[in-house]
């Protein structure tokens, strides 16, 4: 799927609102696009079943899929995965087959699952091959955000100015900007809070992921405050979305709560999201510390 190349993108707010993460606000956008052509309505179609899986609305999105475009197929892979209870080992087995024949490497939905997917893996390096030379914008900050991940900031910020050669003052790259200084730290760390703030100026309302960059950023700079802020009004549309909870859980202790309010978030946290790399590192570190603490048992002479 090929990017849009028009004067005016008739998808412009559906997409906006999709990547800072306001996924209803991408579904209404994209149910009042009435599209020009076949591919508009193809993209606009994709962004809508997203924002409908970023919903968790699964079950809806795989019965609409039963009679969508072909194009759009690769998505029933992508429900699947995020589907409770799913059978990742072999959903990623499956997408391992599709990009080993090729056949679908030209379909820019596919490459968007596919490299979603073994983001989730963790592993970079087979969504970054996936990804390389892509044109599409958005698959450029993905490839950002991988090289991030793999603490390769000197790769992701050549990257970044990939991305402002396309498009300085777009959406995505604001984001990703925002992503690279924050990891950074330093004073980059006041421009990703300024750049998300634009954001939100010029968007509304944030989602979970931008919220989350906006808060830590906040946080860096001791604005525990506004840190806190971000986070509940984020948390009221996106109810216990994991970043959101781990970051409220760490305002919260800084910003003077009682020991309590950081405990439930953390409670939150750990009980509704088994699989998200916070949990199972606590759950290690736990382990570990009884396992040692279990050799340094107190012995009551007989």
């Amino acid at each position: 799927m090929a990017r849009q190349q028009q004067d005016v993108d008739e998808l412009f707010d559906v997409k906006n609102s999709f990547y800072v993460g306001n996924y209803q606000q991408a579904i209404n956008e994209a149910l009042s696009v009435n599209a020009s052509t076949p591919l508009v309505s193809l993209q606009r179609d994709a962004f809508l079943f997203r924002s409908y899986i970023a919903q968790g609305n699964h079950r809806m999105v795989m019965q609409e899929l039963k009679t969508a475009d072909p194009m759009l197929q690769p998505l029933t892979s992508l429900v699947q995965y995020l589907s409770p209870d799913a059978n990742k080992p072999a959903i990623v087995a499956d997408i391992d087959a599709r990009v080993a024949k090729g056949i679908e490497v030209t379909n820019e939905i596919f490459l968007i699952v596919a490299a979603t997917i073994y983001y989730h893996e963790d592993n970079y390096e087979a969504a970054l091959k996936i990804l390389h030379g892509t044109e599409s914008l958005e698959l450029r900050a993905f490839t950002l955000q991988c090289l991030l991940a793999m603490n390769r900031p000197d790769l992701a910020r050549k990257q970044l100015k990939l991305l402002q050669a396309i498009e300085d003052d777009g959406t995505l790259t604001q984001l990703a900007q925002a992503w690279l200084n924050l990891s950074q730290g330093g004073p980059g760390v006041q421009d990703a809070h300024y750049s998300v703030m634009e954001l939100s100026e010029r968007l509304g309302a944030l989602g979970a992921g931008p919220a989350a960059v906006g808060a830590a950023a906040a946080a860096s700079r001791g604005m525990w405050e506004e840190a806190e802020q971000m986070l509940t009004e984020a948390m009221a549309r996106v109810p216990q979305q994991p970043d959101l909870l781990l970051g409220l859980a760490v305002t919260a202790t800084h910003s003077g709560k009682p020991p309590e309010v950081s405990s439930r978030y953390m409670a939150q946290l750990l009980d509704s999201h088994p699989d998200h790399p916070f949990t199972k590192e606590y759950n290690a570190k736990a382990n570990e510390f009884k396992r040692l603490a279990a050799q340094y048992q107190p012995s009551v002479a007989s």
